[in-house]
């Protein structure tokens, strides 16, 4: 993301791998239309986007108490299981509201919440990488699902910062990236990024993961979450569920990289999280073609719930969190 007030550069990545194409937003209606059709997407980037989404909206709406107050919310319910999009939303409004009632003060303030927070997004992605990496043993291959990394936070990724901090140590030999079904997340977007890293990789098929797992040829499965309730249930892309059921049942370490924010302090449970559903549209078929039947309805919720008891750890900026969850995770989220 490129921040240039009075606007927003952002690369659309509904268009990769095979186009890089740079989208310029100027209103809060572009803003969340990108964020619905996933043309930025990813949890700590849509935390990024909801911040600078309110600088876009005291450009176009002005700066008024009211006017702040419904921008927020408006860009909020975009995607409503990532907490990250509310998260950057509102910080950036009290941010604001905080200063004088005078346009030019809080315009500047939410450029500067925006800007500022991204700087912190690339710092904190480093950290947590180095807190994941350390887990992994010498030599290790891992298996990740969907997209984390640059592409999903500004910086060098969640997950896949984890990975790539590891490569560069020397200590992984292999990352398996799934497909990524419906929309392809993993084979358009993380091949994309582990290909220009030059990390050794291999893409498979959702539906080869268990057998792969079941193998022994990997040490670990890594993945990110869109949001973490306090009993350390863990929301992220459809079929994160599926892999640590598996991950469990052959004795391999199932871990959840993600930023501190992505814990809603406000959640006890899996049961709190709202799940997104998606348009049948993107299971019948995918780039203008279509390969199920015509009217034909389908079951596609964007997310699933991972129980925490799965959970081996939750690694974040601030530190490693492990069960019992529900005192790990208070103590990062009680952290200044």
């Amino acid at each position: 993301m490129r921040l240039a007030a009075p606007a927003v550069e952002v690369l659309d990545q509904t268009m990769l791998p095979q186009r890089e194409v740079w989208l310029r937003i100027e209103t809060v209606a572009a803003m969340c239309e990108a964020i619905a059709a996933l043309r930025v997407r990813g949890a700590p980037l849509l935390g990024i986007c909801g911040a600078a989404g309110m600088a876009l909206a005291g450009e176009e709406r002005g700066t008024t108490d009211g006017a702040l107050r419904a921008a927020a919310e408006e860009i909020s319910a975009t995607r409503p299981t990532a907490v990250e999009l509310s998260w950057g939303a509102r910080v950036a409004m009290h941010a604001a509201l905080a200063e004088a009632d005078e346009p030019g003060a809080r315009r500047a303030r939410l450029w500067q919440f925006a800007g500022d927070h991204m700087e912190r997004r690339k710092r904190e992605d480093l950290a947590l990488a180095r807190h994941g990496a350390a887990l992994l043993p010498e030599g290790a291959a891992v298996l990740t699902h969907c997209n984390t990394g640059a592409l999903a936070t500004g910086g060098i990724g969640t997950a896949l910062g984890v990975i790539r901090v590891a490569h560069a140590e020397g200590r992984l030999a292999h990352c398996y990236a799934t497909e990524t079904r419906p929309l392809l997340q993993g084979a358009r977007l993380t091949a994309w990024e582990l290909a220009r890293a030059g990390i050794p990789a291999s893409l498979l098929p959702d539906t080869a993961a268990a057998a792969l797992i079941a193998s022994g040829r990997i040490q670990a499965v890594i993945t990110g979450a869109d949001r973490i309730a306090m009993n350390g249930d863990s929301a992220n892309k459809i079929g994160t569920y599926g892999l640590a059921v598996v991950a469990a049942r052959h004795g391999v370490p199932f871990y959840i990289a993600a930023p501190w924010t992505t814990i809603d302090a406000g959640c006890d449970s899996g049961r709190e999280i709202p799940i997104e559903f998606r348009p049948d549209e993107e299971v019948g078929g995918f780039g203008g073609q279509r390969w199920s039947p015509e009217g034909l309805g389908a079951y596609n919720p964007a997310f699933d719930v991972t129980p925490g008891e799965l959970v081996s750890a939750i690694i974040t900026e601030a530190g490693v969190a492990r069960a019992p969850y529900g005192s790990s995770l208070a103590e990062l989220v009680a952290q200044p």
